[in-house]
């Protein structure tokens, strides 16, 4: 399977989840929340035989690339909230997967996020948070410390714990709303800081309901992100 045919199943059980999402079939919402989650993370998270989206980049930072340039995201919705439009390619996995820590860990199961002083002194990473703020210089400084095999491992224990998490909600769950002191928590732990294109963050998740956590941080996300270095990726083929 190609870079388009990927992406094109990708949005299609997109809008398959979204629906079922808007119903009470939980067994599948599952199917379809595992399923795209799957197909939006590397395969050794789900233990996919063929290589995904996140593969192609994975493997891209993996080869020396980490500090290549790339546009920081396909939509704008809320680049007037970031630091910087351009970022290194190994910001868009450190960024998503952060997100993806703090969302399903903090907020979804109001449990630890796997992110603690140990992963950041593997990972080599100067901050704690998602990286929204950093300036384009901040960017590059940051990047050229990061260690991509630590990098990938936090990725792959974070997405397989996400799994975890996502496989035992409650229907209930899904349906609602966290409560604020869990919104509030990612702040406390430095998932995020007081600067206002990092902070919004919060804003946004506390008006999500599971399910609108889990379109959006858990799997589209990714793919605001990913498919800028899959272009960078391509064109040099």
């Amino acid at each position: 399977m190609n870079k388009d045919e990927m992406i094109k199943a990708i949005n299609c059980t997109f809008e398959e989840l979204k629906a079922a999402l808007e119903g009470d079939d939980l067994d599948k919402i599952k199917e379809l929340t595992l399923e795209l989650h799957a197909m939006v993370h590397p395969a050794l998270v789900s233990g996919r035989s063929e290589k995904t989206v996140a593969d192609i980049v994975l493997d891209y930072v993996l080869s020396g690339n980490q500090n290549e340039i790339v546009q920081r995201e396909t939509w704008d919705t809320d680049l007037h909230y970031a630091g910087s439009k351009t970022v290194p390619m190994c910001w868009q996995l450190w960024h998503t997967y952060r997100i993806e820590d703090l969302v399903s860990n903090i907020l979804m199961e109001n449990g630890n996020q796997i992110f603690n002083d140990e992963w950041q002194k593997k990972i080599g990473s100067s901050i704690t948070d998602t990286g929204n703020a950093l300036e384009p210089d901040e960017l590059t400084e940051w990047a050229k410390n990061i260690n991509a095999k630590e990098l990938k491992n936090y990725m792959i224990e974070v997405g397989k714990n996400t799994r975890r998490i996502l496989a035992g909600l409650s229907l209930e769950q899904i349906k609602n709303m966290v409560p604020e002191e869990r919104v509030m928590r990612i702040l406390e732990e430095g998932g995020v800081t007081t600067d206002f294109r990092s902070v919004w963050l919060l804003v946004f998740w506390g008006r999500l309901t599971i399910g609108g956590m889990i379109l959006t941080p858990m799997t589209s996300h990714h793919m605001m992100h990913l498919p800028t270095s899959i272009d960078k990726i391509c064109n040099k083929e």
